[in-house]
Order: C-alpha cells, then structure tokens, then sequence
C-alpha cells in the first residue's frame, strides 16, 4: 500500500492547473477529498488520487 501523501501544490502540478482547481474539484465534482494530517497540514492520499485517475480512465472521461 502506498503511504505518500501529496500536497495540494503537488497534485496541482500533476493536473497541470492552479491550486485553487484542485480545492474547486473536491468541492464541487468527485475527486478525492484531503485528510488534515495535523493542524495546517492537509494532504491527498496518493492512492485516493491514483484511485480517481483508474476510475476516470474506465469511465473514458480525462482526469478533471
């Protein structure tokens, strides 16, 4: 089981789009939702985001 966690910097730079989109897309579409690691620390589970890119890629939709 992969164990790393991405900031929202991080898996903006792998979308290619502002930081703002990532928070949008939890909020407003079904990409996976951050887990607060500790106060001021919030982060994606890597799976949760390779999870969501299977899924999408099955659906025949493009990662958001």
């Amino acid at each position: 089981m992969d164990n790393t966690f991405l900031s929202d910097a991080q898996v903006a730079a792998r979308y290619a789009v502002a930081r703002s989109a990532i928070w949008r897309w939890c909020r407003d579409y079904d990409f996976p939702k951050p887990v607060k690691l500790s106060p001021g620390c919030t982060r994606w589970r890597m799976a949760d985001v390779l999870a969501y890119e299977e899924k999408r890629e099955k659906s025949g939709r493009a990662a958001r």
